[in-house]
């Protein structure tokens, strides 16, 4: 999609690299501020659910990750990241 293109809906990626630059694409055009408020108020909406799309692929990832802890007998074992932070 064209960054000056009206989205009339919009898809959304397939995957958080791509939602990511989406975004950056709209934070860009917006700050320009050479597009009309009807156009803006749209791509505002589109930011806002990517941002929202965004933020749960971060919370789940989170969630997936596994950090390698190095016990004091020279063992390593993974814990659940939610544990390694208490």
């Amino acid at each position: 999609m064209n960054p000056t293109e009206k989205p009339a809906e919009f898809d959304m990626p397939e995957n958080f690299e791509r939602a990511l630059a989406r975004l950056e694409e709209i934070l860009r055009v917006l700050e320009k501020g050479e597009l009309g408020l009807e156009e803006s108020i749209s791509r505002f909406r589109e930011g806002s659910a990517l941002y929202k799309y965004c933020q749960e692929k971060l919370k789940s990832a989170e969630g997936e990750i596994r950090l390698l802890v190095e016990n004091l007998d020279g063992t390593v074992e993974t814990k659940p990241f939610e544990e390694s932070r208490t």
